[in-house]
């Protein structure tokens, strides 16, 4: 991954991000400025930042934008307890849309690559970056086994909008459609109901009980809503 630079933005977020960005980084190398395999001092991660941050704010992005990657770490933050390994979830927060191209299908595999590539680099260690890998690849599903309290939590946090306002609910299902303008009305219902219909049946869309019981109700409800709307 190529560190590139972006002026900053007073407007929006990413000073507070380049931030928490740094104190997760050095959670994850241990607490400590370890040095990587090869004895070279470790890089600073705020390029790294930029580079995240650039991607999350390209013009294709309505809804995975900089407001999604900071709306899923507030959540991550309201659902750290129950995480095993708080600072990897925060890390495949940063990852899990980093790459995002709404005509392909392999977005998830491509950001968990990049997180693969990344993270060495800076320093973090080959478990915590495959763990950080297997979570951003469990964003396809959105289902997390049963003992998988980290991926509970980030399936959750990443699933929180959805039990929006019926205002911000709105908001969400018009960026989303934003992002797919390039798909014809029919063809967009049909899969947007087909993706709807999946989420509805799962036995619960959030697994962590603090989600469960603050998300679960107001997330069916708009879900049912949109899929009546969409004729599905």
């Amino acid at each position: 991954m190529t560190p590139v630079s972006r002026a900053a933005d007073t407007t929006d977020p990413a000073p507070e991000l380049r931030r928490r960005w740094a104190a997760t980084i050095t959670e994850a190398r241990g607490g400590t400025q370890t040095a990587p395999p090869g004895g070279a001092p470790a890089p600073d991660p705020t390029p790294y930042a930029d580079n995240l941050l650039a991607r999350w704010s390209e013009p294709q992005r309505h809804y995975h934008t900089v407001d999604h990657l900071t709306a899923v770490l507030t959540r991550i933050d309201e659902l750290a307890g129950h995480a095993d390994d708080l600072a990897v979830v925060q890390l495949a927060a940063w990852f899990h849309d980093a790459v995002y191209r709404p005509d392909r299908s392999e977005n998830e595999e491509r950001s968990a690559a990049l997180a693969e590539r990344a993270l060495p680099e800076l320093g973090i260690d080959a478990a915590r970056t495959a763990e950080v890998a297997r979570l951003v690849r469990l964003t396809v599903t959105h289902d997390p086994a049963p003992d998988d309290p980290d991926g509970e939590v980030l399936c959750d946090a990443d699933l929180a909008v959805l039990a929006g306002s019926p205002d911000g609910y709105a908001a969400y299902a018009a960026a989303v459609r934003a992002e797919y303008a390039f798909v014809p009305d029919p063809d967009f219902a049909a899969g947007r109901s087909t993706a709807l219909r999946h989420l509805l049946s799962l036995p619960r869309l959030f697994r962590t009980p603090l989600g469960f019981d603050r998300w679960e109700h107001l997330a069916r409800r708009n879900l049912a809503t949109e899929l009546d709307l969409l004729g599905g």
